[in-house]
């Protein structure tokens, strides 16, 4: 699991004080590109190696509203690597006390930057083997 903090903004924040559900898919998004970054490959540079990470699928389920002024912890988790996609499992929690404001996921499929599918394992062994220790599988 890895972990980004961030400070929730007023622009993030409806009428009501409460951050905007529309918000929360921009934050899964720093998360994911923190946890790359930690493991040491940045999206730019396996954009650059030629695999792409197109969005396929998204959800999030809001149990409780953030506000501003909040610190909010993203945590990040690779629930799912296949070897034509992966899925990141997310969870929001007020730094503050812990408590657990939203939960989601979002699917990528690999392609190329032609947006043609991709066998990861196949085509980017390393790629796939630097995944495959963030699970904690054997290859």
């Amino acid at each position: 699991m890895f972990k980004t903090r961030l400070e929730v903004r007023y622009c993030e924040t409806d009428r009501m004080g409460v951050v905007h559900h529309s918000r929360y898919f921009p934050w899964f998004e720093v998360g994911r590109t923190e946890f790359f970054k930690q493991t040491g490959m940045s999206y730019d540079a396996i954009e650059k190696m030629g695999v792409w990470l197109p969005l396929v699928d998204c959800y999030a389920k809001f149990i409780e509203g953030a506000r501003y002024g909040d610190s909010v912890d993203i945590e990040v988790r690779l629930e799912e690597l296949g070897v034509a996609k992966c899925q990141f499992a997310y969870r929001v929690l007020r730094a503050e006390d812990g408590a657990l404001l939203a939960t989601g996921y979002t699917t990528h499929g690999f392609t190329s930057p032609e947006l043609r599918p991709l066998n990861l394992k196949k085509s980017y062994p390393e790629i796939y083997r630097q995944l495959s220790e963030l699970r904690g599988e054997e290859e």
